[in-house]
């Protein structure tokens, strides 16, 4: 039915009139509208897609100067808070007002949450996740601007941003080459998401790069915990072959490693150097010694993806284009004291 859909067809499908569809659609407090009408009328405005297209009149009708950040469970993470700071800095800067919303990877909650930023006009949403993902975007953010954050998708046509989790993965092992290591075991996580996959494809490069075999049995995979790590670098550590040093695939499993380290005897760095990925500061830096790691680019990710929004709502709707910029910010190196020469 695409924009034709009206508020007299969205009546007509509820079986109601059309001062209660709008009553119910604006929230408008003092009207007595019983729970099975509103869901009735919720579900006829979706299944019509009325709520949608009542957003995108809104956005053309006039700017708000709002954006909302809707994520997951972003909010939450502590090591991810920085995509919030970048994008929150970058939107008051530039004269805007960032909403923050959070679904709890709920779909019902994040169907809801679109349709509370329609209600107030946002002018485009910042998709975000809390670890960098593959997403499908909901049928309901379809008619407004969007930026991807920390997440990517098959559409050229919507604007992404993502860590170079490869990049990270070899620069981290490259280090440790760079100290004389050349046996480097990876301590790696069992889910298949992108910075699995991206991580171990940048070790196996680096590895290449310095004319070293891939050693499969060098590669262990768990859950990416502080225990999984333990478990993971322990079992590394008793080979009767034993790494010089372990890339973690991040700081948590990192924090496993020193313990199994400690538990063997051996010191870090002088016997075993370890790498982390997050630059986790309440753990890398907490760590004895200091945890050299990786970091992930999220205030600079979330500062992004409010300039490409901003950018993307100053030109004419007839004017963006049908492919946008997927961009893979680097992931620098954060030098502390976890890695010295490999031993004799």
């Amino acid at each position: 039915m695409g924009t034709k859909v009206s508020i007299r067809d969205v009546a007509a499908a509820a079986g109601v009139s059309v001062t209660t569809v709008s009553h119910v659609l604006n929230n408008k407090s003092g009207t007595r509208v019983s729970p099975e009408t509103r869901e009735r009328v919720e579900s006829a405005a979706r299944q019509l897609g009325y709520a949608a297209n009542g957003l995108a009149r809104g956005l053309r009708l006039q700017r708000s100067h709002t954006l909302g950040l809707l994520s997951d469970v972003i909010a939450t993470t502590p090591h991810a808070g920085r995509i919030i700071l970048g994008a929150q800095e970058t939107a008051s800067a530039r004269g805007w007002v960032l909403m923050l919303l959070t679904t709890g990877g709920d779909p019902e909650v994040e169907r809801r949450e679109i349709q509370a930023l329609a209600q107030h006009r946002v002018d485009g949403v910042l998709y975000a996740t809390m670890y960098h993902r593959e997403v499908a975007l909901p049928d309901e953010l379809r008619p407004m601007p969007v930026v991807l954050l920390d997440a990517s998708s098959g559409d050229p046509t919507v604007p992404s941003v993502v860590p170079d989790e490869t990049g990270g993965g070899r620069v981290a092992v490259q280090e440790l080459l760079d100290a004389g290591h050349r046996r480097i075991g990876f301590v790696t996580n069992t889910d298949d998401i992108p910075a699995t996959r991206g991580r171990l494809r940048g070790y196996r490069e680096a590895l290449r790069g310095a004319g070293l075999p891939f050693r499969p049995e060098l590669v262990l995979a768990e859950v990416s915990d502080t225990h999984g790590g333990h478990r993971a670098a322990r079992a590394l550590l008793d080979r009767p072959d034993r790494p010089t040093a372990l890339f973690c695939f991040n700081d948590r499993m990192a924090m496993g490693a020193y313990r199994a380290a400690t538990e063997l005897g051996l010191r870090i760095p002088d016997d075993l150097s370890v790498i982390g990925f997050d630059n986790q500061e309440l753990i890398a830096e907490g760590l004895f010694p200091g945890l050299t790691t990786v970091a992930l680019p999220h205030y600079e990710m979330g500062a992004w993806a409010v300039e490409t929004m901003v950018e993307m709502l100053d030109q004419p709707k007839g004017a963006r284009r049908r492919t946008a910029r997927q961009v893979v910010m680097p992931c620098p190196l954060v030098r502390r004291r976890s890695v010295a020469a490999a031993p004799h």
